[in-house]
């Protein structure tokens, strides 16, 4: 089986505008992102999928593999398929996000691993919540998952909601996970889910793997311990600066 790595980079951003070529330490961080799935052994190809001929330039420049896209694109989702169809020998493409400058190789090939199971169609990761305050937050998806370790429901609520007990102590009684955004699809599964329309859970959680759900997709979970940092904001950037 092959795997096809894409990293899906936009300039525009609403929050973080260019944000792909900032530099941290002297790298851009869509070149930390590339560089650090290039060392996943796994991946048999990686390539920046971009609508922006500045991205595109510059990860040729250092010698990186990138492919123009539509700027049509509502997600990223949608930007891995038309990749994809380039690459029509590979079964499988990991969505790596663009702006985890530290994505850790092993974090990929952890969710690489969930294919070994041939039944696998869609896969994706999550870490347990040892924050209190992250359990409440709006801006962190919590996934809860059936015993084969398949993702049953996300939401930016907590959940399962604890009945009779203190918010306080809800994660003293309760194991509470929330979802890193690192998708992997069958390829053929890859151009089913981008001709389905938006659903009714998605469009209230505004989170899109609930589209994949909601249409009858099985999502396998594998876990990582392994704490990673999304650059979001220029705040955000200064901080791990």
């Amino acid at each position: 089986m092959k795997f096809l790595g894409i990293i899906p980079s936009r300039y525009q951003s609403t929050r973080f505008p260019g944000k792909p070529l900032v530099e941290i330490k002297g790298k851009s961080m869509i070149r930390r992102v590339y560089e650090q799935c290039k060392l996943c052994q796994e991946l048999d190809e990686v390539v920046v999928a971009t609508d922006d001929q500045r991205i595109y330039d510059h990860v040729i420049a250092f010698g990186g593999k990138a492919m123009l896209t539509s700027e049509d694109h509502l997600n990223g989702t949608s930007r891995c398929a038309e990749v994809a169809e380039a690459f029509p020998d590979y079964e499988v493409v990991i969505n790596i996000q663009g702006d985890e400058p530290f994505i850790s190789p092993k974090q990929i090939s952890d969710l690489i691993h969930c294919f070994d199971d041939k039944e696998t169609e869609l896969a994706s990761m999550y870490k347990k919540i040892k924050q209190p305050e992250e359990v409440f937050d709006p801006h962190v998806a919590k996934v809860v998952m059936n015993l084969k370790g398949e993702a049953l429901f996300f939401s930016r609520s907590p959940i399962p909601f604890l009945r009779n007990v203190a918010e306080h102590e809800w994660l003293n009684k309760q194991d509470y996970y929330y979802h890193v955004g690192i998708y992997g699809y069958k390829s053929a599964v890859l151009f089913q889910l981008i001709n389905l329309d938006p659903s009714p859970l998605e469009l209230s959680e505004s989170l899109e793997q609930l589209r994949w759900l909601e249409y009858g997709f099985k999502i396998k979970m594998a876990e990582t311990d392994i704490d990673t940092i999304a650059i979001d904001t220029p705040e955000d950037l200064e901080k791990i600066k």
